[in-house]
């Protein structure tokens, strides 16, 4: 998503663009897929906002703890639903369009520095030389061994797990942040008309059961909400799975490459959402670029701007995530915040609010 948006917006500006993509549009990601009104006023400046695709206009918030007791509101800002199989494959289009060079099915493997330029090597073969790389791979690569980065050698126990189902009667307008004895859901409709539905739990919790059918079933059914949900809908397609995922600080600059997205430090679906924020940051980083490139700053002052406007667009963010991460495992202290959305509405909406940054 970073790595998209970054390209269309650099391209626009007159700057030549390659982009590596690993495999071939379009496919399904590991993915909430809600991404908050925020970045919507900067997609729109970039002719990128997917209206033609149909998203759907998400305003309600609704929170579960795993008993079954529930608090909602309407939120301030909003977003839409739409998923990854549509977003991405909109976004490559555009940058085509845009005179971006999108190579697929070409894996990046080693990335070095030398002389004031970077040289890309991809497992095909080929080998590229580049004035600034944007590293935007995603939440794993083997690249960050290359780049010698520290967060590779951390260890998760977190795993993801995301797959679609047909249910009429959930709500378009609604996402919904459903418990469970040891993770979370959250669901939403995407512009298929299909729910989204991505939980994540930790690697104890997960090997207790034989199957993902039996998870949901046995474990997320406990929760009345989502045993509904499961009693009334229809899988679209197989669950995908991403294990190892941590939400750990990693290094915003890598041997000069600028991170964006799940690359600088995967954003916990509590802060909000991921695909917001990794749009944010290209925004970020295409404005550090675009000031190097003109020669009006150098490289070393490129990549220190990178750092502090990062840290100051998410630092807040990312605290408040780490906070409800912390909040949720404890059923202690879920239900009773539960009860006080339920008796504020106003101040869930507030908590909610924070969650999201401001339009772009």
């Amino acid at each position: 998503m970073a790595g998209l948006v970054g390209s269309i917006a650099l391209a626009r500006q007159g700057f030549s663009v390659k982009l590596l993509e690993q495999k071939e549009y379009p496919y399904h990601k590991v993915c909430g897929e809600y991404v908050s009104n925020e970045v919507r006023p900067y997609l729109e400046r970039l002719d990128a906002f997917p209206a033609a695709l149909g998203p759907k206009k998400i305003r309600h918030f609704e929170l579960s703890s795993p008993s079954g007791k529930k608090a909602g509101c309407a939120m301030k800002m909003g977003g839409f639903g739409i998923s990854r199989y549509a977003f991405d494959a909109f976004l490559a289009q555009r940058a085509r369009e845009e005179g971006v060079e999108l190579c697929t099915k070409s894996k990046a493997t080693d990335i070095s520095f030398r002389d004031n330029a970077h040289c890309v090597v991809t497992q095909e073969g080929d080998i590229y030389v580049a004035k600034v790389v944007l590293g935007a791979y995603g939440k794993r690569s083997k690249l960050n061994y290359t780049l010698n980065r520290a967060s590779a050698k951390r260890r998760s126990a977190y795993i993801g797990v995301k797959h679609h189902f047909e249910a009429a009667d959930f709500p378009e307008d609604l996402v919904a942040l459903h418990n469970f004895k040891g993770g979370y859901c959250g669901l939403s409709k995407v512009e298929s008309g299909h729910v989204n539905l991505c939980f994540l739990t930790t690697n104890e919790v997960f090997k207790q059961y034989s199957s993902i059918e039996e998870v949901e079933m046995r474990l997320l059914g406990q929760n009345p909400h989502l045993a509904a949900f499961f009693s009334n809908a229809k899988q679209v397609f197989a669950p995908l799975v991403i294990s190892q995922v941590n939400f750990g600080m990693h290094e915003r600059v890598a041997q000069h490459v600028l991170m964006c997205g799940d690359a600088a430090g995967l954003i916990h679906p509590l802060c909000g959402n991921g695909m917001a924020m990794a749009i944010h940051s290209a925004k970020i980083a295409v404005a550090c670029i675009t000031l190097f490139l003109e020669g009006k700053i150098p490289r070393d002052q490129m990549e220190q701007m990178y750092r502090a406007k990062w840290q100051s667009a998410f630092a807040k963010r990312l605290r408040f995530g780490h906070l409800a991460q912390w909040l949720l495992e404890r059923n202690t202290f879920l239900a009773p915040a539960v009860g006080l959305g339920r008796a504020f509405p106003l101040a869930l909406r507030q908590a909610v609010t924070h969650a999201h940054g401001t339009y772009l």
